[in-house]
């Protein structure tokens, strides 16, 4: 039997930035965004300030309230990158099937041996030596247990998930501690009265498929501790499953006009890094954030599929128009591409009308032309409407986001 580990670097953001500044070291830290650009909320924070009750969400001005003595900083993605490849440096040196999970988890596929709490003990110390930082680790026999076990104690600890013990550790949990749980799929299941990973474990399939479909199965299996999925290989590409950019604004979204101004500079995006994968896509989503942090999220599928900015751009205000609230003060808009499928191969559609296919080839000729003179060489004139809420380049920006929105 395989041993898979889960390494998750305890407060990564907020870790790496007290080895930058030692005089911060023992203080409640939180990693926020910048006030000026309107990021200002909480992106991550260290285990003193999550005593105090700042959550990751929270505006600058909340966490200080509940936390007088809080400690802001700006993040640094080049320093969390630069720790991220220390950190997989270490693993590299027991394995070389490394598969990230974000920047600061990775699972680790040692093969059949039975020293992987000894594996663990030592990649733990070895972090804590050589980069300052701290890690929890799972260990168990398949990837879902492991990462479930690298959360299961905290910080600096490893947990052991087997065959044996893991109704004992797992089922006793609330279901939103299972993997892949979010909070709409929480709501839907507790409604039914399923409370716990246990609860999951043993409700007839039927019922979970008539609530969630295929998902629903899925996370049966996955409570029941059956999970074959591999690790890849350090440095495989996973396979592309979504394009998506989203952007916080300068100023509120109001008008209708901002709405389109900002979600056609997304929609370009999206279009160009389809076409650059050579992908269509058959869904598109829409993700909304307040200025009071609320957010909505909602997705249409396509009769056949796209990957022209100007398409993308109007289903995505169709499912604004159809969705929006009076009154609603948007703070953040993102669009997001996902049931994709390769150009290669995909067959011709009678309903692929003579000027659809003009506005493919148009995108292309865009492509090449802002390939050779810059991104924004050409670009569609309802940008242009307003410079500052179009001023943002969405494959240029690195803003560190919220590891989770916690209730």
């Amino acid at each position: 039997m395989k041993t898979i580990l889960h390494v998750d670097l305890n407060n990564f953001y907020a870790s790496v930035e007290c080895m930058y500044d030692p005089t911060i070291r023992g203080l409640p830290v939180a990693v926020c965004g910048d006030i000026e650009l309107r990021h200002g909320i909480v992106l991550a924070k260290n285990y003193l300030a999550k005593a105090a009750g700042v959550k990751t969400g929270y505006t600058i001005a909340d966490a200080k309230r509940l936390c007088p003595g809080l400690v802001c900083v700006l993040p640094h993605m080049d320093r969390y990158m630069k720790f991220s490849a220390m950190a997989k440096g270490i693993y590299s040196d027991y394995t070389d099937k490394i598969e990230s999970f974000g920047i600061d988890e990775c699972w680790l596929d040692l093969g059949v041996t039975d020293g992987g709490v000894e594996y663990a003990s030592k990649i733990r110390s070895r972090i804590k030596k050589e980069l300052g930082i701290t890690a929890s680790v799972g260990v168990s026999y398949n990837k879902i247990f492991a990462k479930m076990g690298s959360d299961y104690k905290k910080p600096d600890a490893t947990t052991e998930i087997t065959e044996d013990n893991y109704k004992q550790l797992l089922w006793c949990l609330p279901i939103s501690d299972m993997m892949f749980v979010g909070r709409a799929t929480e709501k839907k299941l507790r409604l039914y009265g399923i409370n716990t990973i246990g609860d999951l474990a043993n409700t007839d399939t039927e019922l979970l498929d008539r609530l969630l479909g295929k998902n629903g199965l899925l996370l049966h299996r996955f409570a029941n501790g059956n999970d074959t999925s591999e690790v890849s290989y350090l440095n495989e590409a996973p396979p592309v499953k979504s394009i998506g950019n989203s952007t916080t604004a300068p100023r509120d979204i109001i008008t209708d006009d901002d709405v389109r101004v900002t979600f056609m500079k997304l929609c370009e995006s999206v279009a160009a890094r389809l076409r650059k994968h050579k992908m269509k896509c058959y869904t598109v989503a829409i993700d909304e954030r307040s200025s009071e942090l609320s957010v909505f999220t909602r997705q249409k599928k396509l009769f056949s599929p796209v990957f022209t900015a100007d398409e993308l751009f109007f289903t995505a205000m169709q499912l604004h128009n159809e969705n929006k609230r009076a009154g609603m003060r948007i703070r953040s808009l993102g669009v997001r591409a996902s049931s994709l499928c390769s150009l290669s191969g995909l067959q011709l559609s009678f309903y692929d009308d003579e000027a659809k296919q003009k506005r493919e080839a148009l995108s292309y000729a865009e492509d090449e032309i802002n390939s050779r003179f810059g991104r924004c060489a050409v670009v569609h004139g309802i940008t242009m409407l307003d410079h500052e809420l179009s001023s943002f380049t969405p494959c240029d920006d690195r803003t560190v986001e919220p590891d989770r929105f916690e209730g």
